[in-house]
């Protein structure tokens, strides 16, 4: 019994780059660092001062199910193609 790890906390959220969050949303870095900036995206500084995201927060705006997650309302458009195109224009209003 002296041998078991530790298990990690099944809660832990993996914290992502802004330049991962942008390759998700398909938009430049700066405007994940803007989105951030205007609080439609919510972030944590590192003691470097570097932005980080919550994967789970970043996932349900993807998926556009982010209930408690802060983002404008958005115009009906039905010529956007997918979720993640609509959601990069409903975070960049």
């Amino acid at each position: 019994m002296a041998d078991e790890m530790p298990s990690r906390s099944p809660q832990r959220d993996r914290l992502l780059t802004p330049g991962e969050v942008a390759t998700l949303f398909r938009v430049d870095p700066k405007t994940v660092t803007r989105w951030a900036s205007a609080g439609r995206i919510g972030s944590i500084r590192t003691p470097g001062g570097h932005r980080r995201f919550r994967e789970s927060e970043v996932r349900a705006l993807l998926r556009g199910d982010a209930a408690d997650v802060t983002v404008p309302a958005q115009s009906t458009n039905t010529s956007v193609p997918n979720t993640v195109d609509l959601n990069a224009r409903r975070l960049a209003r």
